[in-house]
């Protein structure tokens, strides 16, 4: 066993999730047997995501968004290009751009 510890702030975003998750599957009329079969998994394991349980795993749920269809809402999750943060750390650390040389000029007057 480890000592790890889900932040409160997680555990409520991963509850957010699955009552989205669940939302969703209500909406469409499918039982959880019908979305667990969809997705390819048991009922205890989507019903587990539902709850918001933190150590369903990741690939449990993206397998239940892609049976939902909504796999594409994934694409902003993560996105490096929105990361501020870690892009005004990256340049942070850039150094900094050198400026054209100037050889002195060679010029030859004959």
């Amino acid at each position: 066993m480890s000592n790890f510890s889900t932040p409160p702030q997680v555990v409520e975003q991963v509850a957010q999730l699955g009552q989205r998750i669940r939302t969703a599957r209500i909406r469409r009329g499918w039982s959880v047997a019908d979305l667990a079969s969809k997705a390819g998994i048991n009922r205890n394991t989507l019903t587990a995501l539902e709850l918001g349980r933190p150590g369903t795993a990741v690939g449990v749920c993206f397998t239940v968004l892609w049976a939902l269809g909504l796999d594409k809402t994934l694409d902003a999750v993560a996105d490096p290009d929105t990361d501020l943060h870690g892009k005004a750390l990256e340049s942070s650390r850039r150094p900094a751009r050198a400026g054209r040389s100037t050889k002195p000029s060679e010029s030859y007057d004959f």
